[in-house]
C-alpha cells in the first residue's frame, strides 16, 4: 500500500493475499484504488460484511478505506454482491441487512445466488447421468 504525498490517495497492488474474517477465508486481488475480495457464496459476502468495523470511529478500516479514497468489492461468483469504503453508499437494503456502511448490490445478490443454484443443478444431475 502507498500514500501519495498528500496522504489522501492510497493505491494497493497484491495478486496473492487471502482475508479471514469469522471464518470466511477470501481471496483479495487488488488494482489501484479497488480492492477485489471474493467469497464461495452470498452467505460468506454478508458474514464478511457484518463483520466491518464502525466507519463513524475514526481510526478503523472502513474509514481508512474512504480516507484513503479506495473501495473494496466483494465478490461471489465474479459478480459483486457489496461495496465498502469510498464508492459505497449504503441504502435500506444495507441497514436492514445489518451490513451498513457497505453498499449491497440486489443485481449481484441475486445473480450470484443464481448462479450458484445453476451449479448445484448441474452437480445433481452429473450424479444422475
Amino acid at each position: 500500500m502507498n500514500r501519495s504525498n498528500s496522504g489522501r490517495q492510497l493505491s494497493v497492488a497484491t495478486d496473492d493475499l487471502t482475508l479471514s474474517v469469522d471464518g470466511v477465508d477470501a481471496a483479495v486481488r487488488a488494482t489501484g484504488q479497488r480492492l477485489f475480495v471474493e467469497v464461495d457464496s452470498v452467505r460468506d459476502a454478508l458474514r464478511i460484511a457484518r463483520h466491518l468495523p464502525d466507519e463513524s470511529a475514526s481510526n478503523l478500516a472502513v474509514g481508512e478505506l474512504v480516507r484513503g479514497g479506495l473501495t473494496a468489492e466483494i465478490r461471489v461468483r465474479g459478480r459483486t454482491v457489496a461495496l465498502v469504503g469510498a464508492d459505497a453508499r449504503p441504502g435500506p437494503l444495507s441497514h436492514r441487512l445489518g451490513v451498513a456502511p457497505a453498499e449491497v448490490r440486489l443485481a449481484g445478490v441475486v445473480g450470484a445466488g443464481y448462479g450458484g443454484l445453476s451449479a448445484a443443478v448441474r452437480r445433481v444431475q452429473r450424479l444422475f447421468s
